[in-house]
């Protein structure tokens, strides 16, 4: 066990867990923010999406170990207070979830993109939201979306 001081959605947060513990496990084990889901566990579904410093990552890939306590850590329930994040509004608008277990992980990858490139292509959206596996096969209404909320932005 190691102590880890963690900045998560602007609150210093503090957990004792194993380095290797993931750090989507710390996420809803230890902070009790369960928002972000547990996908396939190898960072190839998207599910576990957060943003690190900005960036896109999976978190059930992540070691807590590898998380420095200067570094940020920003889960769904931080991306917005009032849950009016222009690509949550678009989510909403172009009615995206079906059984929105994927959407977490979706909006997370969206928001990350539209951070980086607030005008992407059609092109540039397909391939930032390749890794992100929605069962349920909404992806033009995710395409349609990310393109809404990119005029928000």
């Amino acid at each position: 066990m190691a102590t880890f001081n963690l900045k998560v959605n602007g609150k210093q947060r503090q957990v004792d867990v194993d380095p290797d513990t993931p750090v989507l496990w710390v996420l809803r084990d230890h902070l009790d923010l369960v928002g972000t889901k547990y996908g396939c566990g190898i960072a190839v579904c998207g599910a576990c999406t957060i943003h690190v410093n900005g960036n896109a990552v999976r978190s059930c890939s992540l070691p807590i170990g590898a998380v420095a306590d200067d570094m940020e850590i920003i889960t769904i329930e931080g991306l917005s207070e009032n849950g009016d994040h222009p690509v949550q509004k678009a989510w909403l608008e172009h009615d995206v979830p079906q059984c929105g277990y994927c959407q977490a992980g979706q909006i997370m990858s969206a928001a990350s993109l539209l951070a980086q490139n607030a005008n992407p292509t059609d092109e540039e959206i397909r391939k930032s939201m390749n890794g992100n596996i929605c069962r349920c096969g909404t992806y033009v209404r995710i395409n349609r979306a990310i393109r809404s909320a990119s005029k928000e932005m």
